[in-house]
């Protein structure tokens, strides 16, 4: 039986600190015969030693010339898997708090509901690992009531980075992807464009070094900007 294809995709901004436990992490999973999993560490312009932890793990490093962003990192990395024609690419963040090991829940997800995107959600089932501040978890219920008016789809942790797309939803990202918070815009281009999203249950750990790109302060311009996102998106042709 022909493996299909995984792209771990590690967007990365001045995670020296966590990358090398995670890289260590994904190295020491056992993945399913099924998969041939590689992985992409994408440096969005780091000002520490990113690059240089990455390249002594022994993985591929896609090193950006400017920054841009989240949304234009992973997009980089779906663009990877796109021309080189990956089955899935899974994001992975590079602080840790997502498990690899979870990585094969998703992939289990897919092939038990036959859905374009799988989202890991610490919010449906069982997932009562990490669930991060009150104020972020008002903000994602808010984005879940606004995902849900823009798209129809119930989904509980709209915010979630930690997710698999197959090839039609691969395609579609490569092509056009959010910029700069791009995890609930990227769900009402999906919704328009018929694609099946699955949310399922994961465990998740709080971040494992280094600071987040959303800082207090910057709360209310993120969900400002993400819904003027999401509405744009949404009456867009």
């Amino acid at each position: 039986m022909m493996q299909e294809k995984v792209l771990l995709i590690i967007p990365c901004y001045n995670e020296e600190a966590a990358l090398p436990a995670l890289l260590s992490e994904v190295a020491k999973t056992a993945f399913p015969d099924l998969y041939k999993v590689d992985v992409i560490v994408v440096n969005d312009c780091s000002t520490d030693n990113t690059v240089a932890v990455a390249k002594q793990m022994n993985v591929l490093v896609l090193d950006l010339p400017m920054n841009l962003g989240i949304g234009g990192a992973v997009q980089s990395g779906i663009q990877y898997a796109f021309n080189n024609q990956y089955d899935y690419a899974i994001q992975l963040d590079g602080d840790g708090q997502h498990p690899p090991a979870e990585v094969v829940t998703l992939l289990n997800a897919q092939k038990k509901y036959n859905v374009d995107v799988v989202i890991g959600s610490r919010f449906v089932g069982n997932g009562d690992g990490f669930q991060s501040s009150f104020i972020r978890r008002l903000g994602i219920r808010y984005f879940h009531w606004l995902n849900r008016i823009f798209t129809g789809n119930q989904i509980f942790d709209s915010t979630s980075g930690f997710r698999l797309l197959n090839k039609n939803a691969i395609a579609l990202a490569s092509n056009n992807y959010p910029d700069e918070y791009p995890e609930p815009e990227s769900l009402v281009l999906f919704a328009k464009a018929g694609l099946k999203v699955k949310e399922v249950s994961v465990q998740m750990r709080e971040r494992q070094g280094g600071t987040s790109s959303i800082g207090k302060s910057a709360s209310v311009y993120y969900s400002l900007k993400v819904s003027l996102g999401m509405f744009f998106t949404f009456i867009r042709h």
